[in-house]
């Protein structure tokens, strides 16, 4: 099955991939995707498993294997990767998985490849966990709008954040069985593309600390940490996280 999709931009143009973070869906991208065709990218943006319009697996699969089915159904042979939180994770994944098919990465606040949890991210999963526990999907929702947008989001990326999580949450749920295939251990050594690594000043240690650290994990990777933003920088100010990649996707 292909994930659910979009598409615009010229055909042939270069390709710029956009990969969600798992509390959001491919809707969270809505600011940059007319920008990024308007600069004569042809772009992607995909819904991972259970999230937005993608629906539960059936078969064993991985995300990063969905998203490289996906290049392989639109005849994409390379493409620059815009990763978020656990989208960037993807992204990683498959830069260093398949080097050949990726030629440059801007993740923003991206997870750690097999990411340990800290005090701070083991503290929001067990309130999470309790509002889950008691039916409370809504709470869990607003929960995880409050712990990953920055200062500086408005309330209707709150309302979007909600709204998105509340549905992952609910397909999450209504999923037949596990099919998810383990992760698997990469060396992010071996990524050729490009990096930029972005951090936001007011996310938490676990995501803030991994984009500072990149640039000496891969070789080509640079860090840029953001004194403005939490977790979810393209949502909290769009219009300079769409400057930040029209600056850095036409130099690769």
């Amino acid at each position: 099955m292909i994930i659910s999709h979009d598409v615009d931009g010229p055909e042939g143009a270069p390709a710029v991939v956009l990969l969600h973070s798992s509390v959001c869906d491919r809707r969270m991208w809505e600011p940059q995707w007319g920008p990024l065709a308007g600069a004569g990218f042809r772009v992607v943006r995909a819904d991972f498993r259970t999230c937005g319009e993608s629906p539960a697996a059936e078969a064993p699969y991985s995300d990063h294997g969905d998203v490289r089915e996906l290049l392989d159904h639109l005849g994409i042979r390379r493409a620059a990767f815009v990763g978020a939180s656990y989208g960037g994770r993807v992204a990683l994944t498959l830069a260093a998985l398949h080097p050949e098919l990726v030629s440059a990465l801007a993740l923003l606040c991206p997870a750690r490849p097999a990411q340990r949890r800290g005090p701070a991210l083991l503290a929001f999963n067990a309130a999470e966990a309790a509002l889950l526990d008691a039916g409370d999907l809504a709470g869990a929702a607003e929960l995880n709008s409050r712990q990953w947008l920055g200062p500086d989001a408005g309330e209707a990326a709150h309302a979007l954040v909600r709204d998105m999580q509340l549905g992952n949450l609910r397909g999450a749920l209504a999923a037949d069985g596990e099919h998810e295939l383990p992760e698997p251990s990469v060396e992010l050594a071996s990524i050729t593309a490009p990096v930029l690594a972005v951090g936001g000043a007011h996310d938490i240690p676990e995501f803030r600390d991994f984009p500072a650290e990149l640039p000496s994990l891969a070789p080509g990777a640079t860090h840029l940490e953001l004194p403005w933003a939490g977790h979810l920088p393209s949502l909290e100010r769009p219009a300079e996280i769409t400057r930040l990649l029209l600056e850095f996707l036409p130099r690769h």
